[in-house]
């Protein structure tokens, strides 16, 4: 027998036992290449908008990226409908049946595109900016850029099916995106107001932080010091002619408005304590109180527009019937599923729970080349707030969720490659969102058998 025929018995080997050779990676690659190909027919001519403000770039070219013709206007998004008409024209003077249109995600006015596309029957795709770039070096190696540059450069990814589907949201889900993302922002202001008050107070007056183990997680310690900023003028050794118990009276007044019922009097007795204490810059204490109590007026009303937001996305939830779903999961909170559901939107929109790992970019990034194995990392692509938004729920739900306890401590104390703490962290939020993708796509409760691993649906299958 030669040589090549034993070969190909070895091939026959290797590839017989795997049936047609494709992965589900390449499956569903297939699947979305053919809803891309559905999208950009060889029949249409592509029209690449680059898009501003008040100035447009557009092109239509064939799948060649030959340009049949080009077009600058100086017009808002929504006066772009004249435009794509006669770029349907263009396309049908040069033979072809229509367009399809293709344009980067910028900011809006994709989506006044996309509306006014669709009301011309006229299919539309996104391009990465990231890939518009690299396509620029690519192009002639200058990084030279124009906007009748970019035009070109997208019409040609499209063409080369470098493009995607963009989300077009439900009327409740774009809600709950809003809200999320207005979620977000107070978030973020409340912990710089958080933050802005531990610094001031360490410079002026460093002994009311240690009246209590966590301070501004206590109603109690806030209602005292808003008092004494509110009433002591920046020198709160005046307050301490009240006495305890006048002082005690104006505390538990105060506390109603900071979420308390009652207050806790060890930890008011400590800050009235601390009003003699003389301990920090003595020359900035005036000035660092006054200004800190600006501060924990902003640092309230935050607190309290977060409230009325996170309520609001807890009522979008009960709209979508997605609740019960999702306080099946043992230490997920309501207000943690509902953000990281205002990232990504309808869940059913993606092909697998791993796609929405991929969109979160929390997806393992693969580092190997033959028979050498690089360092593997998660991908930190798609959406950032996203990745933050599970990273948050997993502290919560950790403590409270057996699954994610068990899963945390075989990640960081197994014998071979033990991850660190914030790697099975990453771990535990790209399972969690294989959870929320299951449970809503499919409408089941979360279920520990399951999700643990101890039942195999495929093998029951």
């Amino acid at each position: 027998m030669s040589c090549a025929s034993l070969q190909s018995q070895d091939i026959e080997e290797d590839v017989m036992p795997h049936g047609s050779g494709l992965s589900r990676g390449d499956k569903r690659r297939n699947e979305r290449l053919a809803r891309l190909r559905a999208l950009v027919p060889p029949q249409n001519a592509i029209v690449g908008i680059d898009l501003a403000d008040e100035k447009q770039a557009i092109v239509v070219t064939d799948h060649d990226s030959r340009v049949l013709a080009r077009k600058r206007v100086r017009a808002k998004a929504w006066r772009l409908g004249s435009v794509l008409e006669w770029a349907r024209e263009v396309a049908r003077r040069h033979g072809f049946a229509d367009v399809t249109v293709g344009c980067e995600p910028t900011g809006h006015r994709w989506r006044v595109l996309d509306q006014l596309a669709a009301g011309l029957g006229m299919p539309l795709v996104c391009v990465q900016p990231l890939l518009v770039g690299r396509a620029r070096e690519s192009e002639d190696y200058t990084r030279d850029k124009t906007d009748d540059k970019d035009a070109v450069l997208i019409a040609r990814l499209v063409g080369d099916l470098r493009c995607y589907v963009p989300e077009r949201a439900e009327e409740t889900w774009a809600r709950l995106r809003h809200l999320g993302a207005r979620r977000e922002r107070l978030v973020a202001a409340a912990t710089a107001n958080v933050q802005q008050l531990r610094d001031l107070l360490e410079c002026a007056w460093p002994a009311v932080l240690g009246c209590a183990a966590k301070p501004f997680e206590s109603n109690s310690w806030c209602a005292a010091l808003t008092v004494v900023l509110h009433r002591g003028n920046g020198r709160p050794e005046r307050l301490a002619r009240m006495g305890l118990a006048r002082f005690l009276q104006a505390v538990n007044r105060e506390v109603a408005h900071w979420g308390g019922r009652q207050i806790w009097r060890r930890i008011v007795s400590a800050v009235f304590t601390a009003l003699t204490d003389q301990a920090g810059v003595s020359a900035q204490r005036a000035g660092a109180l006054e200004r800190a109590c600006f501060v924990l007026a902003d640092w309230h009303a935050t607190k309290r527009r977060l409230s009325e937001v996170e309520a609001r996305m807890v009522e979008v939830l009960d709209q979508l019937e997605l609740t019960d779903l999702v306080s099946s999961i043992p230490g997920l909170s309501t207000v943690g599923a509902a953000a990281i559901l205002a990232e990504t939107g309808d869940l059913t929109r993606f092909d697998s729970p791993r796609a929405v790992v991929k969109h979160a970019g929390l997806c393992p990034r693969e580092n190997s080349s033959g028979t050498k194995d690089g360092r593997t990392r998660i991908a930190r692509r798609g959406r950032p707030r996203l990745r933050l938004a599970a990273w948050r729920a997993v502290w919560g739900a950790q403590a409270n969720n057996p699954v994610l306890t068990a899963r945390f401590y075989h990640l960081t104390t197994r014998p071979e490659n033990p991850l660190t703490t914030g790697q099975a962290h990453a771990a535990l939020a790209a399972a969690l969102l294989r959870w929320l993708h299951v449970i809503i796509t499919q409408r089941v409760p979360w279920n520990e058998q399951i999700a643990s691993g101890r039942i195999d649906l495929s093998a029951a299958a």
